[in-house]
């Protein structure tokens, strides 16, 4: 393909929606409609349907035809996901119908998959580039109703009946209307509001969801309401067994703007000639008529093709970017949370292979294992904590994700997450079939039950949670001075004995003179010693706790006890929780935690260091920060906490950098002559 030749598309399953692409593109300055990929390709009538394209036999059929530079993705959406990142990796620009997928965690995968291979990947939702909704965001701009406060919108409409084999209602295509239609209001409100506020997009602070979800499980009608910051409020609803108004309204002090039936711009699936009412605050109704016959989907065809011609892997607004249609699913996920609403296909039974379709790999090596005192099995060097996941479906592509390149080292505890980190951990486990080779933190005892009783009792909790007979390492989270250090080894002790817990234990946010007095007491009981901690620890010094009651070992004292036992820590917060990123910096005073927690000159010039070595070898300054934890003179584990793929690909980038211990020491402390 040439920047001046058509872009060759082909359609990845035929239906409705795909035949009024096809008219779009046909329709379209800039495509040319090659190929339809179709797993029953000789249905009847798809040739005609299709006319000039051809029909090849099923959808990897198509992404591997040398002849398709470009897939517009028409199949139910819980095929978006895999079908996206499979086209990517293929080398193929991807428009995919909307919604972009079933989350914002499975967008953020197909995004990651675009961006490593170097693709175009949009979100069909074609009426952000139909000239009507340009036209209404500079109604917006204007001023024509004053200040926006009240933005209403519907998209609802009522099947003949419950139809349990039709997709709408089939709880395993994802059924229902926030998933189908609901998209449509959450976009439009969030661009009046970016709008009104000068901003592409406005992002909600507050979203609350109702739902009425019918005899197959999914929403058959819902609403919303959501609060943008400044004050503009908006209601949504949308429905599949309902008829709704479909106007969307926009009030403002000075009057209100109706357009009726936006997402066809007040037309159907060919042509919509944009309608916009503007109706003052005396009543007087100003018609706008952006009178557009050109085929209602040749404006996303074109707004691809000029962005893959340009080299560009994303929409231009008014289309929706990536950030755009991240902030959509993010609503939409919290609708559905607000609901109760998750499909079957996104639980554990259903949900066996990767994002991408693929069953986990098992041979990853980017990152390497190394041996741990008193650990029977290797251990990734560095560990996964994942906090931030409540579904298995989201938490799951991470997970895969870190155990795809090498990682086995999962770090859990018994209240993270009210128990759900550690629950979705054992489903996770279970559904992969991948214990044995896995090695498992727990945590328990935290304050205020922080007792020697209170360890047995929360293990067994944390066992069943995990699905498990057995952790392979456990810490108390806290510690409690006012108990004798004795009694809490003889009760991790008697866990160790029974086999619940099969290799080293100690404390998390411990002081060094009580494991000091712990490992003396073993000695002298003939107990297992503690053997592990897990405290602070990085190239920055926390200079006052984060949380209350937290322990940082990056003093030279800790650093010397930690070298002389050769004791292993499990370090939390190990890249300074931003402070070696550009949200820190002398003159940056607005996040009060890094304030308070790190800035100190003493800080500050490790940081500066880190950032002139970081500049030196291609890095960031964070990769330095980790590079430092990992090359401690003693076993040093970092438990890193990417949320997104994108964060665990750019943590496993300092696996690259080997540091020695001059400049370990360099880092630290500065040098007495300028380093080589």
């Amino acid at each position: 393909m040439t920047s001046t030749a058509p872009i060759r598309w082909g359609i990845l399953g035929p239906g409705d929606i795909a035949k009024a692409f096809a008219g779009g593109v046909a329709g379209s300055r800039t495509g040319t409609l090659a190929a339809l990929g179709a797993r029953n390709p000789g249905k009847e009538g798809l040739t005609q349907t299709f006319p000039g394209a051809r029909i090849l036999d099923g959808y990897q059929a198509l992404l591997d035809d040398p002849d398709i530079d470009a897939v517009y993705i028409a199949i139910p959406h819980p095929g978006h996901a895999e079908w996206a990142i499979k086209a990517a990796e293929a080398g193929k620009h991807v428009l995919c119908e909307k919604p972009l997928a079933l989350t914002a965690f499975e967008a953020d995968a197909m995004i990651h998959a675009a961006r490593k291979a170097g693709t175009f990947l949009g979100e069909a939702f074609m009426y952000r580039l139909h000239p009507q909704t340009l036209k209404l965001v500079e109604l917006i701009k204007s001023g024509v109703i004053g200040e926006v406060r009240m933005i209403k919108s519907s998209f609802g409409f009522a099947m003949p009946g419950f139809m349990p084999e039709h997709r709408l209602y089939a709880n395993d295509l994802a059924g229902g209307g926030i998933l189908d239609v609901g998209g449509y209001p959450v976009s439009m409100v969030r661009l009046i509001a970016g709008a009104a506020t000068g901003k592409p997009f406005g992002e909600p602070d507050k979203v609350a969801g109702a739902a009425h979800l019918g005899q197959s499980g999914v929403d058959e009608w819902a609403s919303a309401l959501m609060h943008f910051p400044g004050g503009i409020v908006a209601q949504v609803s949308c429905s599949i067994s309902l008829n709704q108004e479909n106007v969307l309204s926009i009030l403002g002090t000075r009057g209100r703007i109706e357009v009726p039936d936006f997402w066809f711009a007040g037309g159907n699936r060919d042509v919509g000639l944009g309608k916009i009412d503007v109706i003052g605050s005396n009543g007087k109704r100003e018609i706008i008529s952006v009178n557009e016959t050109r085929h209602l989907y040749s404006f996303e065809v074109d707004a691809a093709g000029e962005a893959i011609l340009a080299g560009r892997q994303e929409f231009a607004w008014p289309g929706m970017g990536w950030a755009d249609s991240l902030g959509t699913l993010r609503v939409l996920d919290r609708w559905r949370a607000a609901v109760g609403l998750e499909y079957e296909i996104e639980k554990p039974a259903k949900r066996i292979n990767t994002i991408a379709g693929r069953p986990l790999r098992t041979d990853g090596s980017a990152i390497a294992k190394r041996k741990i005192p008193g650990l029977a099995k290797p251990a990734s060097v560095v560990a996964l904590g994942f906090e931030d996941f409540r579904t298995f479906s989201s938490g799951s592509i991470l997970l895969d994700a870190f155990f795809e390149v090498g990682g086995n080292l999962f770090d859990t505890g018994y209240v993270y997450g009210a128990g759900y980190t550690e629950t979705l951990l054992g489903q996770w486990l279970k559904n992969r079939d991948v214990r044995e080779q896995s090695v498992i933190i727990a945590k328990g005892a935290h304050s205020p039950l922080c007792y020697p009783d209170v360890i047995g009792k929360q293990l067994a909790q944390s066992l069943d949670r995990l699905q498990t007979d057995h952790v392979d390492i456990y810490f108390m989270h806290r510690d409690n001075p006012d108990v004798p250090v004795g009694e809490f080894v003889d009760a991790m002790d008697a866990e160790a004995k029974a086999g619940r817990i099969r290799g080293p234990f100690g404390g998390s946010n411990w002081t060094m003179a009580r494991m000091d007095e712990a490992i003396a007491y073993a000695e002298r009981t003939g107990k297992q010693k503690p053997g592990a901690l897990s405290n602070n620890f990085s190239l920055a010094e926390m200079l006052e706790p984060i949380w209350a009651g937290c322990i940082t070992s990056s003093t030279d004292d800790w650093k010397a006890w930690l070298t002389k036992r050769q004791m292993p820590n499990f370090a939390w917060s190990s890249q300074g929780r931003g402070f070696f990123t550009d949200r820190a910096g002398r003159d940056k005073q607005d996040n009060e935690e890094l304030v308070r927690v790190w800035y100190s000159e003493k800080n500050f010039g490790r940081r500066d260091r880190a950032i002139e070595l970081a500049n030196r070898l291609g890095k960031s300054p964070i990769h330095v920060a980790l590079a430092y934890v990992l090359a401690q003179p003693f076993p040093s584990v970092p438990l890193i906490g990417p949320r997104t793929l994108d964060e665990l690909e750019d943590s496993l980038k300092a696996l690259d950098i080997k540091l020695s211990a001059e400049d370990v020491a360099w880092l630290d402390n500065g040098p007495e002559r300028q380093r080589a």
